[in-house]
């Protein structure tokens, strides 16, 4: 029986083996996918195949500068518990140098690169993780910055990890860190939509648009004011859109007095350099990820039946 690429895909996410396991069980097995994931068991690659079915939405997000390079990842789990396991976070620190090593072009090459520091591939090395610790462990996602200067903030122990990018104009001294770091906690903060208001599409801006003047029809003292009046409303009330959801133009968390742009350029003289803001990244552990909601009476009952 033959078999495509999208089994292969299968029985990875089925088994959380590497690809080319993964392709030599099927091709051993003919094809059947029961009798690959036997195959793989057997050969002790996916005793934990079951583990690998159960939902991870804990862990951790990391972020760091190593040799230069800025990367931020998120490893997750099943329990809170594990994000604190030292060998977990050490696990995920290592995921963290291979992507700064060898710069993966996504996920899936990431999982075929080498472990930093062994002869084992990341999925390997996650699936030994998944034996040791005796949860689902799984590689979600990662960025990584190779130029500028890069400034890492890891929020409560890696609830949310935030890799801010900075060009700069000169020394990239600790007062410029200092700037990166303000920056980067503003954004696990108040997780901005955009970095700067010129990022804001038409679409949005339409939309948004949109949304106001309904309100304003829906709003008896404002429904029956000349429509030319409205879109004067509209566009003030453009400012305040831009000022919440546009991280430069949001008033910095330190001093409301003044915008993040503001506090950002006036830091960059009294340093002697300039700074501009290149880009940033922000992962949530979980962020996305349909939690199991437990239920421990249910649960009780189904053991004692």
């Amino acid at each position: 029986m033959a078999f495509t690429a999208a089994d292969v895909k299968n029985l990875r996410e089925m088994t959380g083996v590497g690809m080319m396991d993964c392709k030599k069980a099927l091709a051993a097995a003919d094809g059947d996918m029961d009798k690959a994931v036997e195959y793989l068991r057997e050969k002790g690659l996916a005793a934990s195949a079951k583990k690998a079915s159960r939902i991870a939405a804990e862990g951790m997000a990391y972020a760091g500068v190593i040799n230069g390079v800025g990367v931020v990842v998120e490893v997750n789990a099943e329990t809170d518990f594990v994000g604190k396991n030292e060998k977990f976070v050490n696990f995920v620190k290592g995921v963290a140098s291979t992507v700064a090593a060898q710069n993966p072009a996504d996920l899936d090459a990431l999982m075929e690169c080498k472990y930093d520091g062994t002869d084992m591939t990341v999925t390997q090395q996650q699936q030994e993780m998944v034996l040791v610790i005796g949860e689902n462990i799984k590689v979600r996602r990662f960025a990584r910055f190779a130029e500028g200067v890069s400034v890492p903030y890891i929020h409560a122990g890696g609830k949310i990890g935030v890799l801010v990018n900075l060009e700069v104009d000169g020394e990239a001294s600790d007062k410029v860190l200092e700037v990166g770091k303000d920056i980067a906690m503003q954004i696990a903060a108040l997780n901005p939509r955009f970095w700067d208001k010129s990022q804001v599409t038409q679409d949005v801006l339409d939309e948004e648009k949109r949304i106001m003047l309904a309100q304003m029809d829906n709003d008896p003292k404002m429904a029956s004011k000349p429509a030319q009046v409205k879109e004067k409303i509209v566009e003030g009330k453009l400012n305040k859109f831009y000022s919440e959801n546009c991280l430069l133009q949001q008033d910095f968390v330190k001093d409301g007095e003044v915008t993040v742009e503001q506090y950002m350029n006036t830091a960059a003289k009294a340093a002697g350099v300039t700074i501009r803001l290149l880009g940033a990244v922000r992962f949530e552990k979980g962020e996305g990820i349909e939690k199991k909601q437990e239920n421990f009476a249910e649960e009780i009952a189904s053991m004692i039946k």
